[in-house]
């Protein structure tokens, strides 16, 4: 039975061993002993299993194996948290979102799963995303669609829609992301969290991301505050450090320096945004005046082009990524079953081979192009969406594909740029919108540069607070 649509919140914050703490102060709260791991365990799995009902978040469980596992070790020692379901944990499917394969255990940990795992997380399981990663709200063609908690008639976005779900909801604390094209900071804006991309060969990638004509991918977590994400990076560092950039380190509050910031309130198009988006932008503006940031308007310098190359590179990705999964998983892997929107994708291909080369040279010169923009500012500040996010069904891929891709250009005008440039971006929740949805802003730095993210978004976590779901109405 689909679950009643409400725009109140639904959430699982309740007087547990979970509390309202966040990672950080879970850990530490284990480490004291001043909660135990099995209460932990059993009381996160009591609010996935109260929540998940509504939000559909979860893609497979894996609660008695997380119940007989022994104890784990690292900076989040005994933290419960899931996998996104496009990364291999050993004993668990992949299934990508797709209804394409037959769901099979994988054999070992991929690298991105490695190096979150050995934080110490205790693993309750594979969080939903929508076919592929390919499109920024997490529905489905052949099963319901993941709900936002602070209003379950919208989307909470994607890819990793199921991780902030579970994570803004109050089931777990911190989940794995990664991010193509927005895809933490995507579902980050949506559900009211902290998102941070990591520049380019920051983390552990995928098998064979490093060999594509352009490594868009990287991975990171998505968590209610700043601290979990500064923590979670110089973790994830400690572990296997970037050999090509400096070093990250543990940033562990505001710091007074004073920042040149370029203020963007026009995508990549030059076209404006939603009365709502604006507002929170402005608003976030006026705080970080005030906070003494010197504040400059700017617009994004790419030309027109890069869009269209964009669309056609994405396109490549359907296309490599289910010719990679026919040939690794053979007769489990089953394209008559992939969805309306990735045949699309791989039918704009098709319709157009000649048209990938030149877009791939053009997109090499995205680093170049994105790093200029850093000449004369620290960092910039632009919405993450170009406005709040749609009613579930909006972005169903059961629609013409053409309509769905329009749509998803019109609504993803600020994140894809970090992603073929190569640097960071953070997800930074500000303010409300409408809807009883929570607001958010994007803050950008130049490659290697998270730290300064980092910095900003404790400044405003500490100025202005972020909006709590416990505050928006009943759960």
């Amino acid at each position: 039975m689909t679950p009643p649509v409400t725009a109140e919140p639904v959430h699982a914050f309740t007087d547990d061993a979970l509390g309202t703490h966040d990672a950080v102060g879970l850990a530490a709260a284990i480490r004291a002993g001043e909660v135990g791991r099995r209460e932990v365990l059993e009381a996160a799995i009591a609010r996935v299993q109260r929540v998940n009902p509504i939000l559909n978040a979860v893609r497979v469980d894996c609660f008695d194996r997380a119940r007989q596992a022994p104890a784990t070790f690292g900076a989040f020692a005994g933290v419960p948290s899931f996998v996104k379901d496009n990364a291999d944990v050993a004993g668990l499917p992949t299934c990508h979102g797709s209804a394409a394969f037959d769901p099979r255990p994988r054999r070992r940990d991929s690298a991105p799963a490695a190096q979150f795992l050995r934080q110490g997380f205790v693993v309750l399981g594979k969080s939903t995303l929508p076919e592929f990663g390919l499109t920024a709200s997490t529905e489905f063609a052949d099963r319901d669609p993941t709900r936002n908690p602070w209003n379950t008639a919208h989307s909470v976005g994607a890819s990793s829609g199921g991780s902030a779900a579970l994570v803004a909801s109050g089931a777990v604390p911190i989940a794995h992301a990664n991010d193509g094209g927005g895809s933490i900071r995507i579902p980050a804006a949506a559900a009211g969290l902290v998102g941070l991309k990591p520049t380019r060969c920051r983390m552990l990638d995928q098998p064979g991301a490093r060999q594509l004509p352009v490594n868009l991918v990287t991975e990171g977590v998505v968590s209610r505050t700043v601290r979990d994400v500064a923590h979670y990076f110089a973790a994830a560092e400690r572990y296997r450090p970037a050999a090509k950039l400096p070093p990250i380190g543990l940033v562990e509050g505001p710091s007074a320096r004073r920042l040149r910031i370029g203020i963007v309130r026009a995508d990549v198009r030059g076209h404006g945004v939603h009365p709502d988006t604006a507002a929170v932008l402005d608003s976030a503006a006026t705080e970080l005046t005030a906070l003494g940031h010197e504040l400059t308007e700017v617009r994004l310098d790419i030309d027109p082009q890069f869009i269209d190359d964009f669309k056609t590179y994405w396109a490549l990705f359907a296309v490599l990524m289910t010719t990679s999964f026919a040939l690794e998983h053979g007769r489990r892997f089953h394209p008559s079953r992939i969805d309306p929107f990735t045949r699309g994708l791989i039918g704009r291909i098709r319709g157009n081979p000649l048209a990938v080369l030149p877009a791939i040279r053009r997109l090499r010169r995205g680093t170049a192009i994105y790093d200029a923009h850093f000449t004369e500012v620290d960092a910039l500040l632009s919405p993450v969406l170009s406005h709040p996010v749609p009613v579930l069904g909006e972005q169903s891929p059961r629609q013409p594909f053409d309509e769905l891709f329009a749509k998803l250009i019109d609504y993803v005008g600020f994140t894809p740029l970090n992603n073929i440039g190569g640097g960071p971006a953070i997800a930074v929740p500000h303010g409300r919108m409408s809807g009883n949805l929570p607001g958010s802003i994007q803050l950008s730095a130049a490659r290697g540069d998270e730290a300064t993210l980092l910095d900003l978004a404790y400044q405003l976590e500490t100025t202005c607070g972020f909006p709590a779901i416990t505050e928006s109405g009943a759960g």
